[in-house]
């Protein structure tokens, strides 16, 4: 009887983590990126598991899409393949996520941000 420990596959430095493995190193990029946002500087988005990535929940402090001034959706990262991330942003009135753009992640958190054709931050 052998008591070998089975092969563990290991990644090759710098690769990427599978598309759909969400990490929480992922959430704490986009938690600290959030602190350097350019809109609604006074209100505490949170991030949130949303899927395959993560979500960007803040409070409606506008009222303008909730009128109660409860969370609303602002943005959707999601990992894809070879460092690869989509980001979204939340369209209220239609209730659906549509594509604000494709890349590497810090990339993708700058223009989170900046936001500044206010498509995530209304």
């Amino acid at each position: 009887m052998s008591l070998a420990r089975p092969a563990r596959r290991r990644r090759r430095p710098g690769a990427a983590p599978a598309a759909g493995n969400v990490l929480p190193l992922d959430a704490r990029r986009i938690e600290k990126a959030m602190e350097q946002r350019e809109r609604y500087k006074y209100v505490t988005p949170r991030i949130a598991r949303e899927g395959l990535g993560w979500k960007v929940v803040s409070p409606n402090c506008s009222r303008n899409v909730d009128p109660q001034g409860g969370e609303i959706d602002i943005a959707w990262l999601v990992p894809g393949a070879e460092n690869e991330w989509y980001l979204y942003s939340r369209d209220h009135k239609l209730d659906c996520w549509q594509l604000r753009g494709q890349g590497a992640l810090p990339a993708l958190l700058l223009q989170l941000a900046a936001d500044p054709l206010r498509e995530f931050w209304q």
